[in-house]
């Protein structure tokens, strides 16, 4: 009974996001000249990504603080156009030490 349910559970979010995937694509036949809509559909990536992400920053560590200071060294970084890797190399060191450090105290 319980894998019934999960079937129909997942049969059903399955078709939401088909639903959702290709309406836009059906209904909207031609190229977007909008440039209001594009500026908007140009940044929906990059929103999303970061609402996933910055979530998860602060429930990573056993700390908010040391999540706190790891968020911010990647922020500095990032704003120093240092490359996806050594920020987040630079962020995990800055919360590895921090965490250290608390671990002493």
């Amino acid at each position: 009974m319980d894998n019934t349910k999960f079937l129909i559970y997942l049969v059903a979010m399955a078709g939401v996001t088909y639903l959702v995937r290709m309406v836009p694509l059906v209904l909207v036949n031609k190229p977007i000249k909008n440039k209001y809509i594009l500026s908007f559909l140009y940044y929906v990536p990059y929103t999303v990504l970061s609402v996933m992400t910055v979530p998860a920053i602060f429930y990573a560590t056993d700390s908010y603080i040391s999540a706190a200071i790891g968020f911010a060294v990647a922020v500095v970084a990032g704003l120093l156009k240092r490359s996806l890797v050594q920020v987040a190399v630079f962020s995990s060191i800055a919360v590895l030490v921090v965490e250290l450090v608390m671990n002493f105290i």
